[in-house]
């Protein structure tokens, strides 16, 4: 009667663990909903519009200004600046940690050896038998596994994944901004060399109308007065030459740093050289934003905020693992490969949390307040990326005309330099006419430069804000809502 007893325990005891895995595996489903993209309302197409409608261009955008120096500034500047080290240091931890949780999801498997040699006590209550002392030796491998009942472990999976995307997008940023601040700095620069220029060119005119007044004071044509107003001006001229030198100076530290290459030498030249590059084609759709990387990375970490809710919400149910081991004890090494020395155990354990005083569901609050957080900062991301490329197209397209309408100031400034000189040497006019001419040239001049340097800065600006520029397909496809 015994064997058929066992025999039919051993039928039960199949039947039961089947049935138990069946029910834990059709139940390992999560208790919290999928991420579902929120919807942020802004307008479909960018209220403010370009006024060309170049089509392609690449995420590389700096080689439009078809610069040279200025692609070798920013390839040195993506190879050996710190903050870009950084933001990769920070993706290699996430990734890390990433692989760490997704273990989880996996059996773990322990090799557990021992040798031990014992004394025990003969004069005790309890009888020896056998050799004393006595060696022991073990050997057993164990495994358990926490069965992903509640969805825990995806959930946690989830988010160490879009916490890991959000580090490569966190790059993604570091390296849109540094190279728009390359490339910023080095149009700083360009403006300076220009204005410098243009100042060395208007010092030097008025050194020789210096020279004039003076040759015509000891001819007693001009009076004291007209040189030393000449004097005047041709001072003024030359401590504005030293700030406009101090100012490239600083520019050009300011592009070492960010580069790396501290001992960094631009030579000088003109702005004026520089293309400007296309502007987007009208209708740019506002869906493109969603191309920015830290719109991306906003976005990541709602993932992983939404996953965390999952995670605290599962910790309110019970937790089944399973536990195995298999091995060898015996009192001989050679042993303890024999099936007289065979060991096993088998298990199953639920925990499930009684009483602990709201602690597991202040945490799934926290959780969830995280999530309401990280929505408000992915929404506050897409409202902030929509008004930066308004602003810079708007900057674009009034600083376009603002150079145009400069540009007519300085060539008509030059004209009335050009007669008030011509009308000085004859004896038409007085010489504080000159000087008034020189001083309205020079402005003209300079504040022509600048915007020159505007334009140029808010083309900059509108490739960062497209998050690095765009493509005549993906433009297409957005329009199309595809």
């Amino acid at each position: 009667m015994m064997p058929q007893n066992k025999s039919n325990l051993n039928v039960s005891y199949k039947l039961v663990s089947l049935a138990v895995a069946t029910v834990l595996l059709a139940g390992c489903q999560s208790i919290w909903p999928d991420y579902i993209r929120p919807k942020v309302e802004v307008p479909a197409q960018y209220t403010e519009q370009a006024d060309q409608a170049n089509a392609q261009i690449a995420n590389n955008w700096w080689t439009l200004y078809q610069d040279q120096t200025l692609n070798d500034l920013v390839a040195k500047a993506l190879q050996n600046n710190t903050d870009i080290k950084l933001a990769a240091a920070r993706i290699e931890e996430a990734d890390a940690v990433m692989r760490e949780v997704g273990a989880a999801l996996f059996p773990q498997v322990d090799l557990d050896a021992s040798g031990a040699r014992t004394r025990v006590t003969e004069a005790g209550a309890n009888p020896i038998f056998g050799s004393n002392p006595r060696n022991n030796f073990k050997a057993q491998l164990g495994t358990s596994f926490e069965i992903d009942f509640w969805g825990k472990l995806r959930r946690a999976k989830e988010s160490a994944r879009a916490q890991a995307l959000s580090t490569r997008y966190a790059k993604d940023t570091v390296t849109l901004s540094l190279s728009g601040l390359v490339a910023s700095n080095y149009l700083v620069l360009r403006s300076l060399d220009s204005q410098i220029a243009i100042t060395q060119e208007n010092l030097k005119s008025r050194e020789t109308s210096l020279a004039l007044t003076k040759r015509r004071l000891e001819g007693g044509v001009a009076s004291a007065l007209d040189v030393n107003q000449a004097e005047v001006a041709s001072a003024n001229l030359s401590a504005q030459l030293a700030e406009l030198t101090r100012l490239r100076a600083l520019s050009m530290h300011q592009l070492a740093v960010l580069t790396g290459v501290l001992d960094l030498n631009v030579v000088m030249t003109d702005i004026k050289a520089l293309p400007i590059p296309p502007t987007p084609p009208a209708g740019l759709p506002s869906s493109l934003l969603e191309a920015r990387p830290d719109v991306r990375q906003a976005e990541e970490q709602l993932v992983a905020a939404n996953a965390n809710i999952g995670v605290a919400k599962a910790a309110l149910y019970p937790t089944i693992s399973l536990t195995a081991s298999l091995g060898g004890e015996s009192l001989a090494l050679g042993d303890i490969l024999k099936s007289a020395a065979r060991i096993w155990t088998g298990g199953l354990s639920l925990n499930l949390p009684i009483f602990d005083s709201g602690r597991l569901n202040s945490k799934v609050d926290q959780a969830s307040a995280k999530q309401k957080q990280a929505l408000a900062s992915y929404e506050s991301a897409v409202q902030n990326a929509f008004r930066e490329v308004n602003d810079a197209l708007v900057n674009l397209r009034q600083n376009a005309e603002r150079e145009e309408a400069l540009n007519r100031s300085q060539v008509a400034a030059k004209k009335a330099l050009d007669v008030s000189e011509n009308r000085y040497q004859s004896g038409y006019s007085a010489y504080l006419d000159v000087l008034d001419a020189q001083r309205v040239y020079n402005d003209a001049a300079l504040t022509f430069i600048q915007s020159r340097q505007a334009r140029l800065v808010a083309t900059v600006e509108l490739f960062k804000a497209l998050g690095g520029g765009w493509q005549a397909a993906v433009v297409e496809q957005a329009k199309q809502g595809g």
